[in-house]
């Protein structure tokens, strides 16, 4: 099931795409990344709205009340919280949930790109299996050069400078995945809640855990998240809602 409805339409995609591209792997894996984003918009649309909605909670008279009045009483204050959430309908781990579901794409991509990488006569075997029968020419499918810039998109990336290997991939993904939490996720009135202490836990450990995956893995898992990471934002500023002083706070707002 996993393979039928993950692996395969992903792997046949990305394979058709790098065909159209004149066999273009890593530019493949961005346009490929581009059409993940724009289907996974209505879902990245809700978490942006959950949490704009969980911001304006958090700043109403009703919730800065119930803080005071049982700051010295976690358990009842945890369950005064819940019944605001429940009476406004809010989701409190709504904005974090996006973020798990994007877990399977990784994984189904990172399969799919090492399945499309295939280099021995076993592998190349196992790969035209799992080619959709429709497609009329397959050998055009397969790309036997997985070369993109510096990169061999089946190994982890190095830049090797001096003799000295710099995963710039790993980098990016983790400045990148670091820029796209700190623009996107709105600032929270009180941080030492249950939900702003996950939210803040999930901004500080995401970069990291994407930059090891970016660092140990084929570089075209890297190349997807930091495509992700860059179209996530380009998404988001569009809205107008993007404020550049988290990231910068020196900048004067833009009025």
């Amino acid at each position: 099931m996993w393979d039928t409805f993950i692996i395969q339409p992903m792997l046949n995609t990305l394979l058709w795409i790098y065909s159209v591209l004149g066999q273009n792997f890593g530019l493949a894996i961005i346009i490929f990344t581009i059409l993940i984003r724009l289907l996974t918009y209505p879902l990245t649309a809700k978490q942006q709205k959950s949490a704009q909605a969980m911001q304006e909670l958090q700043n109403s008279k009703q919730w800065q009340e119930i803080q005071k009045k049982y700051k010295n009483d976690k358990e009842k204050l945890s369950q005064e919280q819940m019944k605001i959430y429940q009476q406004m309908g809010i989701n409190p781990f709504g904005s974090c949930l996006p973020t798990l579901i994007q877990f399977p794409i990784i994984i189904g991509l990172y399969q799919a790109v090492i399945r499309a990488l295939a280099n021995t006569p076993m592998q190349l075997m196992d790969l035209s299996r799992v080619i959709y029968p429709f497609f009329p020419d397959v050998s055009k499918l397969i790309p036997l050069n997985a070369h993109f810039l510096w990169m061999d998109l089946g190994e982890p990336e190095r830049l090797y400078v001096f003799g000295i290997g710099v995963p710039v991939l790993a980098i990016l993904v983790m400045i990148t995945t670091y820029m796209q939490s700190k623009v996107m996720t709105p600032p929270t009135s009180n941080p030492g809640d249950q939900s702003g202490q996950m939210m803040k836990m999930m901004n500080l450990y995401m970069p990291l855990m994407l930059g090891y995956f970016a660092y140990t893995f084929a570089s075209g898992l890297a190349l997807y998240f930091v495509a992700s990471n860059l179209v996530s934002v380009i998404q988001y500023t569009a809205t107008g809602k993007t404020d550049w002083r988290k990231l910068l706070p020196s900048l004067p707002k833009l009025k």
